[in-house]
This record gives structure tokens, sequence and C-alpha cells, in this order.
């Protein structure tokens, strides 16, 4: 495939950066007037127009005018649960009649719903769910997502959670990364049992899981009333045994010492984080830890904004991803998730698609396969419609300005 006439290829680097931080967010590469060369699914060349000089074997080859169109790497996101059941628009109608989340929860919503949810449907109902969820995002522009298991809560239904992924995986449309998420909330079967399922976890679910090779990372909720800081580290640890790299959803409702325990554990990232504080910040840059904002989640519970101005001011490297999930933000579009980090979160164009690409493909390992136009990495590309500039793309936040998706450097449908 062949992409003529780009008015902006952006993103682009002859040698790209694993992540970017503090001031370096705000840098932005491009081309004016390019052109970008895909084969076998990969970048192979680019460059501008004026220096184009052809293709002598136009066999096979496919060539798509981009003239007025802005090309730029997909979006990567970090944070999914697209592996769920149903909905739960009836918690959505009790927060709107003055429920708080806390609440729902203890009347049995929230998690635990999803859990109820999750031990009646069968597997092969999951994947037909789960996939329409996938398809959906990449059409919306996502060229990688991290999901996440955690709505099981007993092995069955993790397994069965994880082999979906597995089966999601295995469809080779765009890069999955897998997270065992058995610690999201303790089951009701356990409700005064606390060490009895973290033990089920470390002693039944991760022996199981690490022998099928059913995830990548491993993730706790860190928070008052889940799983608090020791508990968070000793699940993480047993993780870390078999082979599997930490995440931390941590400081959302609370702070629980999250993001402390994250960077003490070599978690590759630290999700939500509105109630960061300094002393959090400056943990987080003596790290390797990706700060990850999920503005989606913090909008539909009208949580308190995490300081993602202040870390990025500090010198701090941010991601953004969606958090898709059925409970706190039932959608995957990130075009949206970039439109909220530059309106409630007041970072540049430049910043915000930053954290939308490079520095989200960091949070979860895919920052050699995907992120930045780059020779070698995936042809997956999101070509907009005519448009003056890139920060068109935050400002109509409400708008679909993509015209097409290039996924393994071929149209998707």
């Amino acid at each position: 495939m062949l992409l003529k006439n780009i008015k902006s290829l952006i993103g682009v680097y002859d040698n790209s950066p694993q992540k970017l931080a503090g001031l370096d967010m705000k840098t932005l590469p491009l081309i004016e007037n390019a052109w970008l060369a895909c084969e076998d699914g990969l970048i192979i060349d680019f460059g501008t127009m004026e220096d184009f000089s052809g293709i002598t074997n136009w066999k096979d080859l496919e060539v798509i005018d981009c003239s007025n169109k802005i090309v730029m790497p997909c979006f990567a996101d970090s944070h999914t649960h697209i592996v769920y059941a149903g909905s739960r628009e009836k918690e959505f109608v009790d927060r709107i009649n003055g429920l708080s989340y806390e609440d729902i929860a203890k009347r049995g919503g929230g998690i635990l719903n999803s859990t109820l949810k999750i031990r009646e449907i069968s597997e092969d109902e999951l994947f037909e769910q789960s996939f329409l969820r996938l398809k959906e995002v990449i059409s919306q522009g996502t060229g990688a997502i991290e999901i996440k298991s955690g709505y099981g809560l007993d092995l069955e239904s993790e397994l069965k959670m994880l082999r979906v992924i597995k089966r999601l995986k295995d469809l080779n449309f765009i890069p999955i990364k897998a997270t065992f998420l058995g610690a999201h909330a303790i089951p009701n079967e356990f409700k005064n049992n606390n060490e009895g399922y973290i033990d089920l976890i470390i002693n039944s679910m991760l022996p199981v899981i690490a022998k099928e090779g059913l995830a990548d990372f491993i993730d706790v909720f860190c928070e008052k009333g889940y799983f608090n800081e020791y508990q968070t580290k000793q699940i993480l640890d047993a993780g870390k045994k078999h082979g599997l790299i930490p995440k931390v959803h941590a400081e959302q409702l609370s702070h629980s010492n999250g993001i402390k325990t994250a960077v003490l554990c070599g978690s590759i990232s630290v999700d939500h984080l509105e109630f960061c504080n300094e002393y959090d910040i400056d943990l987080l840059k003596e790290s390797n830890t990706m700060p990850t904002i999920l503005p989606g989640a913090a909008l539909f519970l009208n949580l308190k904004l995490p300081p993602a101005r202040q870390m990025i001011d500090s010198g701090l490297p941010i991601a953004f991803a969606s958090d898709y999930n059925p409970g706190s933000c039932p959608t995957g579009n990130m075009k949206l998730i970039l439109s909220l980090a530059c309106i409630q979160y007041k970072l540049t164009p430049e910043e915000a698609i930053n954290a939308t690409t490079i520095n989200s493909a960091y949070a979860m390992q895919l920052e050699n396969e995907v992120g930045t136009i780059t020779i070698g990495k995936r042809a997956n590309l999101i070509i907009t419609k005519e448009i003056n500039s890139y920060e068109l793309l935050p400002y109509y936040f409400g708008t679909n300005l993509i015209d097409k998706v290039i996924i393994n450097g071929q149209k998707w449908d």
C-alpha cells in the first residue's frame, strides 16, 4: 500500500524513543506533503512528495490519495475491560439519583454485578460480545489494546475471561496484551475472608494461568474496601514469580499508597491517579512506571481530576487510556479520550497525541511495535477526513474525523 499526497504525516521518527516525558511531550515531529509505504503489514518507508521517486513495481499495489488529510499512528489503549457480559445502565441511573460508586458496590452492584453476569454466560457468548467491542474500537482508531480479566473472581470464570482474550489475540487483528486482574474485588463467597481469596489467587489461579500462558501482566485494585498496599504487594510479587509484569489500579477513590506500591514492585504502569499527590509524583520521577490517566472513568463517575498537568510540568511522562468497561466508562473511543485530555486536563494537542500513542504503547510494552511512524513498526494508521490541522482532532470532540483506519497495512472494514 502507498499513501501519497499526505497533508501532514505526524509522529514521525527515524529512531523512535520508548516514551516521551516532560517538555518532550510537546514535540510532535511531522512531514508536510508526505508519502508512506507499507508492505507485509509494516511501515517500510516514508518521505516528502518532492523527494518521491516513484515505485517501479506497481503490481498489486494499492494507492490511497491523502490530499488534505492527516495520517498518524493508531491510538494505543493500555487499559480496558472490554471482555464483559451485559451492561450496567441501572447503576448509571442510580448515580443520577444520588448514589455513589461505593453505595452501589455495597448493595451488590459495581464489579460484583458484572461478576454474576460473567459466571452465568458461556465462553462462546462472552467471546461474541467482546469480539464486537474489539471491532468497534478498531474502527474508531485503536491499533493496539490491553484487556483485563477481573469480573470472574473465581478460578473457572477468570480462566473463561482470559481464554476469551486469547481467542481475540489469535485473530491477529491488532496487538493485544492480556492482564490477569483476579484482585479486582472480593467476591461474595469470601466476603469475610480476604486472606482466603488472596490465597486462592496466589495458589490456585496463578499457577494455571501461567501454565496456559494466558496473561502478560498482573493487576490489583489497590483501594479502601478492596486490596490494601500490603495485599497488593503480596499479589504482585506472586505474579512476578510466574513471569507476569505488574500493573496497579491506584488512588482512584482515595489515597491508598497504590503508586508507592506500584513503584516498589516495578510496575510498567499505574492507572487512574485521581488522588495522586506531590510525594507520589516524586516517587514516579525515580521510576520507569508510566502514570496512566483514565479520563472517561473520572468523567462518568464525576471524580476529581488527576493532576496530569502537574505531572508533565514536573518532568514525568503520562499516558491516557480509555478504561472501557460496563460500570465506569462504557466507551473505548480514544478520540474522545484525546479531546478530554485537552479540554479537562489542559494538555496541548501534541501532548495528548503522544499520551494516547507512544506513551500508551509503552504502558503495555508495545513501544517497539506501535505508537509512532517508524520504519519496521506495524502499519496501523489513522487517515483523517480533510482537515486543516491535527489540532482539529481534539477540538471537534464529538465528531468523527476518521476517514480510514489502516491495520497491518490494509484498510479496516
